[in-house]
């Protein structure tokens, strides 16, 4: 737990410390993951089966957390903002403007299942904004 808390106030201090270029807002949203204009950092999280995963908002921009489909285990649980099942639905309700997390806004989600779970930001999907959380036993 203390290692995730580590990496999520690095990443605050990057994100924070590059505001001007990065289009970041604040630094007063917490938790484990946070956003930049076209990135999440840290890009990759390590948890334990069980584990809570926050991501902020701290960026000016409108962001989503999105699994892929075919990037999260077998009979893992899909995840999104928006409570979306599924990355096509997920990405149609975006269009819709639902699962949109503003800035200043969290998203948590509690990983139950080992693996490697792939995800990216719709609206910056293009611009490379993609992340992993990797769950160990």
């Amino acid at each position: 737990m203390h290692r995730r808390r580590l990496l999520a106030t690095l990443g605050t201090g990057l994100a924070v410390g590059s505001a001007g270029c990065a289009g970041v807002v604040g630094g007063d949203v917490e938790g484990d993951v946070g956003m930049t204009a076209e990135a999440f950092r840290p890009t990759t999280i390590t948890v334990s089966v069980g584990e809570e995963v926050v991501w902020y908002n701290n960026s000016a921009r409108a962001h989503s957390v999105t699994a892929y489909d075919d990037g999260i285990p077998e009979g893992a649980e899909f995840f999104a903002t928006g409570g979306y099942d599924s990355t096509s639905a997920a990405r149609e309700g975006w269009y819709e403007m639902n699962g949109v997390l503003e800035s200043g806004e969290t998203f948590a989600h509690t990983f139950e299942t080992p693996g490697q779970f792939n995800y990216f930001c719709i609206p910056h999907e293009r611009a490379g904004m993609v992340g992993q959380v990797v769950v160990e036993e």
